[in-house]
């Protein structure tokens, strides 16, 4: 359970939330992308007040966000092109507005022979690609990211990593939850939020970034 966070993310900031197993990363995360209201407390994303936001804004809100689940969450019966392309054709573009960049991005990360495989075929890894092509196709305003490496190698996490901190050099706010200490080294300049049993904590001496001062909002 979270209790008493107050923060702030800076608009294009880096992020990395870290912490203990159990100390409520997802469940922020899930604040963070709409998937959850909070009982209590104040959530502000792109300069409003969302917590009495009526239901039908939200996917509009929802729409600015990228989100790259630990779980992948493809769609079964679509092709990897069509997962990627799904945010696409859902803020309305089609023809070579969609089939131009999502060939280029499954093409960065490495999966352009595999355009047509639907989810069931691939390996953990390619899923995992596929539904980080997926989460930052549309350039979302902020992108939310759970353990994106998990499931690549280093040398795929390394790529993921670039296209993350590209991202972020463009605009977009990232935040990263991980306990991938290679990752956090290898992007200086990034701030540290760390959770520990539902709380807000310092970042501990070993991650040589400094830790993130406290707001009264978040977005």
């Amino acid at each position: 359970m979270l209790r008493d966070l107050d923060f702030q993310l800076a608009r294009g900031g880096f992020y990395f939330l870290t912490g203990p197993s159990g100390a409520g990363k997802t469940s922020l995360l899930k604040l963070l992308y709409l998937a959850q209201r909070p009982t209590r407390g104040r959530i502000r994303l792109f300069d409003e007040e969302l917590g009495d936001a009526p239901r039908e804004a939200m996917p509009a809100f929802r729409r600015r966000i990228g989100v790259i689940y630990q779980d992948f969450r493809l769609i079964r019966h679509l092709s990897a092109f069509d997962n990627v392309a799904l945010p696409l054709r859902i803020s309305g573009l089609d023809g070579a507005d969609v089939e131009v960049p999502v060939r280029e991005m499954l093409a960065w990360v490495g999966l352009a022979d595999r355009a047509s495989a639907r989810p069931p075929t691939l390996s953990g890894g390619e899923q995992q690609r596929v539904a980080i092509a997926r989460a930052v196709i549309a350039r979302p305003e902020l992108l939310v990211a759970d353990e994106p490496t998990g499931n690549v190698d280093a040398e795929m996490a390394g790529r993921i990593l670039h296209l993350l901190t590209a991202l972020n050099r463009l605009g977009t706010t990232i935040i990263v939850a991980t306990h991938d200490l290679s990752l956090i080294a290898a992007t200086p300049g990034a701030q540290m939020l760390r959770l520990d049993n539902g709380a807000m904590v310092d970042p501990t001496g070993s991650l040589r970034h400094p830790p993130m001062s406290r707001q009264e909002q978040a977005g």
